[in-house]
């Protein structure tokens, strides 16, 4: 399929090729959902915690006695089933944080971005360099994309501190180089916009068939079994010689 390629200035400059089974042949619904789910997992702080029936401060003693009053039996006040008791299943600081393989995130990125590509959610843009930081010019840019009011992916080939510095102040903008792009990053936004350096380098990364692992060993051969003597004939055996009283 054709991409649209524009200038910084939103104008239409050419077209650029490419096929998304290139970076992905298909695209694995569970695995995309499994990787936003970690990339999720792993955002969560952790620190909520609530305390139990033996942190809340308050007596344990016996609120009346056991039989005799005509009211429900009860305990200590700082029971949980009471307004101001602890919590009968309380929280604790905990860490909700999990790995996937390695590659299997590398094809989610790569099944992520092949996905927006065929959906033509990505805009490609040539060069975007700005001399100093100018918000206006970002702005118009992504104006001029169709993707104002929308939260917006720009991803350049590498770390531009002008680029970052003009879109920070956009709301619903992100600037992240295409190194640190992955499934989450690329599927959360509403719209893309890439330079052909970034989905150039995206493809290269892409294209790299991973590392052959190394060849295992031979096994060492195990010695083979000795196979038992052949008896001797009965003919040939010597008889024991008798020893002296």
């Amino acid at each position: 399929m054709n991409l649209a390629v524009y200038d910084i200035a939103g104008k239409k400059v050419g077209s650029y090729e490419i096929d998304p089974a290139e970076l992905a042949p298909s695209v694995n619904k569970q695995l995309l959902h499994d990787a936003v789910v970690m990339y999720q997992a792993n955002l969560r702080q952790g620190t909520q915690k609530t305390k139990t029936r033996g942190e809340v401060a308050g007596s344990t003693k016996k609120l009346y006695r056991q039989k005799g009053t005509g009211n429900a039996r009860a305990g200590a006040r700082r029971s949980g089933t009471r307004r101001g008791g602890g919590h009968i299943f309380a929280k604790r600081p905990r860490d909700f944080g999990w790995r996937m393989p390695r590659k299997s995130l590398q094809a989610a990125t790569r099944m992520a971005l092949a996905a927006r590509i065929a959906d033509d959610e990505v805009k490609l843009v040539d060069v975007i360099s700005l001399a100093s930081p100018k918000t206006a010019t970002m702005a118009k840019l992504i104006s001029a994309l169709g993707l104002s009011g929308r939260t917006v992916l720009v991803a350049p080939e590498s770390h531009d501190a002008n680029l970052w510095k003009s879109a920070r102040n956009l709301e619903g903008v992100s600037v992240a180089p295409v190194a640190d792009l992955n499934a989450l990053s690329i599927l959360m936004p509403r719209g893309i916009v890439m330079t052909k350096g970034a989905i150039e380098a995206f493809r290269k990364s892409a294209a790299e068939k991973p590392k052959s692992a190394a060849k295992p060993k031979p096994a060492a051969k195990k010695p083979a079994a000795k196979k038992p003597a052949a008896k001797k004939p009965a003919a040939e055996r010597t008889a024991p010689q008798s020893r002296k009283a």
